[in-house]
C-alpha cells in the first residue's frame, strides 16, 4: 500500500491542477486493492482504514483529520474509487496529505510566506485607467480593505500600477495578528491554497474569517481579468485552466468548513 499512496503523491504534487491532469492521464492508474473503508476514531483523530489498515502519507503519518466531517469527505473518495485509483479524483486526500506533511513541520515558513503576500497584495495595486476599471476596482476591493483596518487595525495603502508600495509595519504585523488565530495545519493549509489562487491574502483572509464566502472571494480576485475578457474574450486554455483552479478553491472551502464540525 506505501507504493501506491506514494504514486499516488507524485501523480498529486504538480501545483497545476491542469498539469497534474496532464500527468495522470499518461500514467498507467494503480489498481484498486481493498475492499472496505470506513472512518476510525484513533488517538490521531479520525482516521481513514482501508481493509482494516490506517491509510498512511507518504511521509508515513496516519490519514486523521480533525473532525468526523472531513473524514467522511475522505472516506467518499477512497470509496468512490473502481477498478482503479485516480489520484485525479481525490482532491481532499492531496490537500490532506499537504497539510499533515507539508505545514505541520513548516508552519511559521508557510504563515510568513502568506504574510509577505500581504506586503504586496493584488488588491492594494489599481489601474491608473480606464475610469470604468478603476471604478469597479474600487467598488469590489475597498470594503475587503476597509473591513480589514476596521476590524485588525491593518490600514493598507493603494498604489497605481505596478510600483512596489511598501507597506506600513503596523499594517502587516496586524496582518500576521489576525492571520495567528488559525493554527491547525489544516487551516493554514486551506488558507494558503486561498491565497496562492486567488493571488490575495487578504482576500484569503476576510474568507477565513467568514467575511467573504468562496464563490465572492473568487470573484473578487478575478476583477481584472474579467474586465479583460468583457472587452478582448478569452482562450479555450485559459478558460480551462481557470475553470481547473475554481475547483481546487471549491475544495479548499469545503474542507475549511468541514474542520467547523466540531
Amino acid at each position: 500500500m506505501r507504493d501506491i499512496l506514494s504514486d499516488l503523491s507524485n501523480a498529486m504534487s504538480d501545483p497545476d491542477p491542469v498539469r497534474r491532469a496532464q500527468i495522470q492521464m499518461k500514467r498507467p492508474l494503480p489498481k484498486r486493492f481493498y475492499k472496505d473503508v470506513v472512518v476510525a476514531l484513533t488517538d490521531d483523530g479520525y482516521a481513514v482504514q482501508l481493509d482494516g489498515r490506517v491509510v498512511r502519507t507518504p511521509a508515513k503519518r496516519a490519514l486523521a483529520v480533525e473532525t468526523a466531517a472531513l473524514a467522511e469527505y475522505l472516506k467518499n473518495e477512497w470509496d468512490a474509487q473502481a477498478e482503479e485509483v485516480d489520484a485525479a479524483k481525490m482532491p481532499v486526500t492531496r490537500l490532506v496529505n499537504t497539510a499533515l506533511d507539508g505545514v505541520a513541520d513548516n508552519r511559521d515558513a508557510v504563515i510568513e510566506e502568506m504574510v509577505r503576500f500581504a506586503g504586496t497584495d493584488m488588491i492594494c495595486y489599481r489601474a491608473d485607467g480606464p475610469e470604468r476599471l478603476v471604478e469597479i476596482q474600487r467598488l469590489s476591493w475597498d470594503p475587503v480593505l476597509a473591513w480589514a483596518a476596521d476590524t485588525f487595525g491593518a490600514r493598507f495603502i493603494l498604489a497605481e500600477g505596478v510600483i512596489h508600495q511598501e507597506q506600513p509595519a503596523p499594517a502587516i504585523a496586524a496582518f500576521a495578528a489576525a492571520l495567528a488565530r488559525f493554527t491547525s495545519p489544516l487551516e493554514i493549509a486551506c488558507i494558503h491554497t486561498v491565497t496562492t489562487l486567488t493571488g490575495s491574502a487578504l482576500l484569503a483572509l476576510a474568507f477565513a474569517y467568514g467575511r467573504l464566502d468562496a464563490e465572492t472571494a473568487w470573484k473578487l480576485a478575478h476583477v481584472d481579468e474579467d474586465w479583460q475578457i468583457e472587452h478582448w474574450g478569452t482562450d479555450e486554455e485559459a478558460f480551462r485552466r481557470r475553470e481547473a483552479r475554481w475547483q481546487e478553491m471549491q475544495v479548499a472551502a469545503t474542507v475549511f468548513e468541514a474542520l467547523k464540525a466540531r
